[in-house]
Parts: structure tokens; C-alpha cells; sequence
């Protein structure tokens, strides 16, 4: 059976505190409360998918912390949360580049037009949630910003 998320959190943290990288622990020792929290919230075990979902908002949290920091003034508290986030990327699956996520787009939107009419402006939802599907078939991510973005150029 393959290691769990959890699982290989919870190996990387022993290691790094090993290694006496407070940075890097302090930031494993985020993912495993957050993962814990859910768990309890939930009361149950969490899924890989589960727990890359969790993973992926603490990544868009500190995105839009690093923005804020950035208009404030701080840069040295956003280079901390691009630490954070290029650590807990390490668990999460290869992110798509945005030529690979356009041409991805592109493919869906032939298959819908290929069922019937091209779709337009109207059925961006139903195109999102087929690029959604399709990035979760493959084991793949895309910020949903991203995606929204080429599903809209896609469409125009």
C-alpha cells in the first residue's frame, strides 16, 4: 500500500528536526495540525485527496499573504510564506504549466463541441468541472484562478 500523506509528512518532519531546520519543521508541524484538525473535524481518517485539498488551500492562503505583505512593505515575512509554500508543494502532485493547462482546456472544450455546439461564454462552469476532472484523472494541479482564467480565454 502506498505511504499515506500523513505518513510522509510526519517522516519528513522527524527528519528535518534531525537535521535542526527549524524553518522547515515549523512548517511540516503547520500541515500536520491542519491535517489533525480536519481529521477531528471530520471524524474520520482523511483521504490523499482530502489532504492535498487542505495542502492546496494553506498554498493559496499564503499567496494572498505574500500580497499583502508585499503592498506592506515586508518583504522579509512574504520570502517566509514562499518558504512555507515551496515546502508544502513538496507533498502536492507536479503543478501544470500554463501551456500544458491551456492545451488541456483546449482538448476539453473539442470534446464538448464535439457532443454538439461549441460551447460558449455560458457553459464555463460545465467546462471548468470537466478541466477539474480531467487534472484529478491525471493526478495533476491547477490553481482554480488558472484555470478559470484559459477555460475564459478558451471560450471568448
Amino acid at each position: 500500500m502506498p505511504e499515506t500523506l500523513e505518513a510522509r509528512v510526519k517522516a519528513e518532519t522527524i527528519t528535518a528536526m534531525k537535521a535542526r531546520d527549524g524553518e522547515r519543521t515549523t512548517t511540516l508541524r503547520l500541515i500536520t495540525t491542519a491535517l489533525k484538525n480536519k481529521a477531528i473535524e471530520k471524524r474520520i481518517e482523511l483521504t490523499d485527496a482530502e489532504a492535498q485539498q487542505i495542502l492546496a488551500t494553506m498554498i493559496k492562503q499564503r499567496r494572498d499573504s505574500i500580497e499583502q505583505f508585499t503592498k506592506g512593505g515586508r518583504p522579509e515575512l512574504a520570502a517566509k510564506e514562499a518558504t512555507e509554500i515551496a515546502i508544502i508543494e513538496e507533498f502536492l502532485p507536479k503543478a501544470l504549466s500554463a501551456d500544458d493547462l491551456h492545451a488541456l482546456v483546449a482538448s476539453v472544450v473539442a470534446e464538448i463541441a464535439a457532443g454538439g455546439a461549441k460551447p460558449g461564454p455560458k457553459e464555463m462552469g460545465t467546462v471548468i468541472k470537466a478541466v477539474q476532472a480531467q487534472l484529478a484523472a491525471k493526478s495533476l494541479r491547477a490553481e482554480g484562478r488558472l484555470v478559470s482564467e484559459a477555460v475564459k480565454s478558451a471560450l471568448a
